[in-house]
């Protein structure tokens, strides 16, 4: 089976939105519930596969918390891991031998890819953004807005709620 053939059986037995950009590369939309979707580039290259995710912009502040969690996450990561590019943003990124990649090897890889991005994703943001996100918070109170989306993070603005950051997935 091509590799073409693998990627597109495996995206249509998972029912994932994607589409196919070029020859051997896929945008693919992987559904969440902390982080609501995490985009994935599959991309079939000379000699190898890459699995590319975008998972959150630069932290705010305290970079080094940030990065020692990532890299700390890494060591549990299956087929992927962390990095970040020239501007700081947070990625998951594979790269694999284009005939390792098997139907269940790829469900595999972006079920961890999911995993990783939607399970780490508050803890990031706890991490990297809580007085943007504290800020956030007391604008919608003053103005009487719905705090729904913000309820994992109430521990930030209310001390008896409080935990200890980046505890959440270890």
């Amino acid at each position: 089976m091509t590799l073409d053939k693998v990627v597109r059986t495996t995206l249509d037995q998972a029912d994932l939105k994607y589409d196919r950009k070029a020859e051997g590369k896929y945008f693919v939309t992987l559904p969440g519930t902390k982080k609501l979707q995490t985009n994935v580039w599959l991309i079939e290259r000379e000699h190898a596969f890459a699995v590319e995710a975008f998972v959150c912009r630069r932290p705010d502040e305290n970079h080094e918390q940030v990065y020692r969690f990532l890299l700390r996450r890494n060591a549990k990561l299956y087929g992927v891991h962390y990095t970040v590019d020239a501007l700081g943003d947070i990625y998951l990124v594979g790269r694999f031998g284009k005939d390792a990649v098997t139907e269940q090897e790829l469900d595999k890889i972006l079920g961890q890819v999911l995993e990783a991005a939607d399970g780490d994703f508050n803890t990031i943001l706890e991490l990297g953004f809580a007085t943007s996100i504290k800020r956030e918070w007391d604008w919608r109170v003053s103005r009487g807005e719905s705090l729904a989306n913000l309820q994992a993070f109430k521990h930030l603005v209310e001390p008896d709620q409080a935990h200890e950051p980046g505890t959440l997935t270890e």
